[in-house]
């Protein structure tokens, strides 16, 4: 479309952030009222319309990008039906990314010590899949688009598309389902208010005379132990004397369950906001560093050469290398060293993720010099040069969004963990939101004081100095993000102790 680096790379952001933040609305609705099961279903379907207006916008004469084979400026409608059909992607993304992750990890039971074991593995092979799917559409898929066709690139992910939903289908009968609780939400504002009517009340030093509902009685959910943050909320579960014989009121008086909900709600905010940056690091995998592997040497022999887009391939090379060596090697043995049924806590391998985010952009920013200094006496960097940035983006990924995944699903509220899996693809949404704005703000202030950083083409930016700022912001995050990890108390669970085992969760309360 003939789009300059700064416009093409915002409006990547712009839809990678839309498709990564829509998961909070499909979250959301699939907790509240459809279940994860038909919000998978349905939100497929839209997905499916999205690919099927590419295709029409690469065959049906009309809609093409032009009437000649190469294009000074795109048709207008073509624009207009693009765009559409990627929304529409997004909008189907929205539904069925987070719903089929936590519906997967649902298929284990948390109150059965090898599930529990089995589902922790889930995330790192769901992410296993997910890197085999990238490294097929890196290498394939682009090469059908550069040298075939983009219209029968996007026919043949629309062809497996329609098998993939056909196959969730058919195994039906063997899920397991979460029924829907209605608005998540509403228990939360429940116990705000009832703290704040009850304000004025001292809380018991005995936790044991706050309000619970015995578990017995239970009807669905499980029953969360007592912590001593966030002391106020504590209030929502004092039973006020006067009020014994009256009818319960949720706005009133909540069960320390439902107040121990609340406060995960609110200890995730500063979780999230400290891993924002690690949206941002993998935005620029997907745009910048697309666009310095477009500016070297692209020929690895004499007859082959490979597609600038295919380079995101060696990402998933390094996750597919990391997730089995750390699921089957790493984990057994921390296991035993540290007594830990993840081996490491969650928190950790997140923050393993952002320390190689910080290497990341410092291998990205001398590399990137190193490409500069050579085009300046009229050489050509070779494109395996970027080789190891990749690779230590996938190896960071394999901590940092492996390690998301598993604490926005585990860390959140039973009911909550559709919206938990999206608030772990808004981290993502959000990042790549905040490139978009880095770069703007870059391209706007260094414009002023000389050589943009961000110019027209890649090869008169200084990328390098833009490496060096992420390097600098990431580094300051992750100190900020150890602080606050270092303080976070895990969810516990009253969980009956089905097996006797000598491991032991990140928060886990085992009764008889």
């Amino acid at each position: 479309m003939h789009e300059d680096l700064s416009t093409a790379s915002k409006n990547v952001n712009y839809w990678s952030g839309t498709t990564t933040l829509m998961p909070l609305v499909g979250g959301f609705v699939a907790d509240a009222y459809t279940g994860r099961f038909y919000m998978v279903l349905f939100s497929s379907f839209v997905y499916l319309m999205g690919l099927s207006l590419l295709i029409m916008s690469q065959f049906i004469p009309s809609l093409k990008p032009c009437n000649t084979k190469i294009c000074q400026e795109p048709r207008k409608v073509h624009e207009v039906v693009f765009f559409l059909a990627l929304y529409c992607i997004s909008f189907g993304t929205g539904g069925y990314k987070p719903c089929l992750e936590s519906f997967g990890a649902d298929q284990f039971d948390d109150d059965h010590l090898e599930e529990r074991k089995k589902k922790m593995s889930f995330f790192n092979w769901w992410n296993f899949a997910l890197c085999f799917a990238l490294l097929l559409g890196a290498t394939v898929i682009v090469y059908v688009q550069d040298f075939v066709s983009w219209g029968v690139a996007t026919l043949i992910l629309a062809i497996l598309m329609a098998l993939t939903v056909v196959a969730f289908c058919v195994g039906k009968p063997f899920y397991r389902y979460r029924r829907a609780e209605g608005n998540p939400l509403t228990p939360i504002f429940q116990v705000l208010i009832a703290a704040i009517r009850k304000r004025n009340l001292s809380c018991p030093s005995n936790p044991s005379l706050l309000h619970e509902v015995p578990e017995l009685e239970r009807t669905q959910g499980r029953l969360l132990s007592h912590t001593n943050r966030l002391r106020f909320l504590d209030k929502a579960a004092i039973i006020e004397e006067k009020r014994v014989e009256q009818k319960y009121n949720p706005w009133r008086l909540a069960t320390v369950s439902r107040v121990e909900e609340t406060k995960l709600v609110l200890n995730i905010i500063p979780i999230w906001l400290t891993s924002l940056t690690i949206g941002v690091c993998v935005g620029q995998g997907q745009t910048l560093f697309v666009k310095q592997a477009a500016a070297t040497n692209l020929e690895i022999s004499d007859s082959f050469k490979i597609p600038p887009a295919s380079m995101a391939s060696v990402a998933a090379v390094g996750t597919l290398i990391a997730v089995p060596i750390y699921d089957r090697i790493v984990v057994p043995i921390l296991r035993k060293v540290t007594g830990n049924e993840r081996g490491i806590n969650i928190l950790r391998r997140i923050g393993i993720g952002m320390t190689l985010s910080v290497i990341l952009m410092v291998v990205a920013a001398l590399v990137e010099k190193k490409r500069l200094r050579l085009m300046v006496g009229h050489e050509t960097m070779s494109v395996l040069w970027l080789i190891p940035q990749y690779l230590i983006l996938g190896v960071g990924d394999s901590f940092s969004l492996v390690g998301l995944q598993e604490y926005f699903y585990d860390e959140v509220p039973d009911s909550m963990r559709s919206i938990g899996m999206a608030l772990y693809l808004s981290v993502l949404g959000v990042g790549f939101f905040l490139s978009s704005f880095l770069i703007i703000i870059v391209e706007h202030v260094t414009g002023k004081t000389g050589k943009s950083w961000i110019g027209k083409d890649i090869n008169s930016s200084r990328l390098d100095k833009f490496y060096w700022m992420l390097a600098v912001i990431n580094a300051f995050v992750l100190c900020v993000f150890l602080l606050v990890s270092k303080r976070y108390t895990y969810k516990t669970v009253q969980r009956r102790a089905m097996e006797t085992d000598s491991c032991k969760s990140d928060g886990v309360e085992m009764v008889a």
